[in-house]
């Protein structure tokens, strides 16, 4: 079980959303649980923020105005591991949560929305996130690739990897449960959370940005109608 997240180990939270109502209720919500936040209405202004503070997690509206929008941002956050993503979508648009995911987000949130589910979420990714929580420190080799679960770092014939925390997290748990068929239901217990309720196909958009970034050293096999299972 990992160890909840005290809001004195987080840094800022920053909500990037251009409808002053949904931000100011998020604010109040996450700030009534001790979290510290700061606010800004579009993808420049948020990208300011973020360089400034280095939050611990972004709560980012995909339809912002301006010249970025809410993927323009997650791109721009790519490679940031210290900072977990929660992106919001005006509708249950599963090409939005697809995208927004495969850019390194860490989880999503469709409009209109609980602020209540919404703090809980923040707590889920920041469990997730928070080092020192993931996992307990071991090293795991995986034909040509070496998980480092204490380090939070996967190494390749040609060194480091670079992965978001919830591609890390994926491959751990592949990694821990080698040789063994895991379905996607128990890979999203096992990496999301027991709680999380989201789609299953979130699992196989991970799967592909971990075989995008890998390539031929993940010995990772889809068995069809059931799950993966990594050699």
């Amino acid at each position: 079980m990992l160890a909840d997240v005290t809001t004195a180990q987080c840094a800022p939270i920053v909500v990037i959303e251009d409808d002053h109502h949904i931000s100011d209720l998020v604010a109040m919500y996450l700030r009534r649980e001790g979290f510290r936040v700061l606010q800004a209405d579009d993808g420049e202004t948020g990208l300011d923020v973020i360089q400034r503070e280095s939050p611990c997690l972004v709560v980012l509206d995909i339809g912002l105005p301006g010249s970025l929008d809410g993927f323009d941002v997650c791109r721009r956050l790519a490679g940031r591991e210290q900072t977990a993503i929660i992106i919001l979508t005006a509708r249950d648009d599963e090409l939005d949560r697809v995208l927004g995911l495969e850019l390194g987000a860490d989880d999503y949130v469709a409009k209109p929305f609980s602020p209540r589910e919404l703090v809980a979420r923040v707590r889920a990714v920041l469990r997730r996130s928070a080092p020192g929580m993931r996992h307990e420190s071991s090293v795991v080799e995986v034909g040509d690739l070496v998980v480092d679960i204490g380090r939070h770092e996967v190494r390749g014939p040609d060194g480091p990897v670079p992965l978001t925390s919830r591609e890390f997290d994926l491959m751990a748990f592949l990694a821990t449960n080698r040789g063994l068929v895991m379905s996607r239901r128990q890979i999203l217990d096992g990496v999301w959370g027991s709680g999380w309720y989201g789609d299953e196909r979130t699992v196989d958009v991970h799967v592909r940005q971990l075989r995008r970034k890998l390539g031929s050293a993940l010995p990772l096999a889809t068995v069809w109608g059931v799950g993966y299972r990594l050699a």
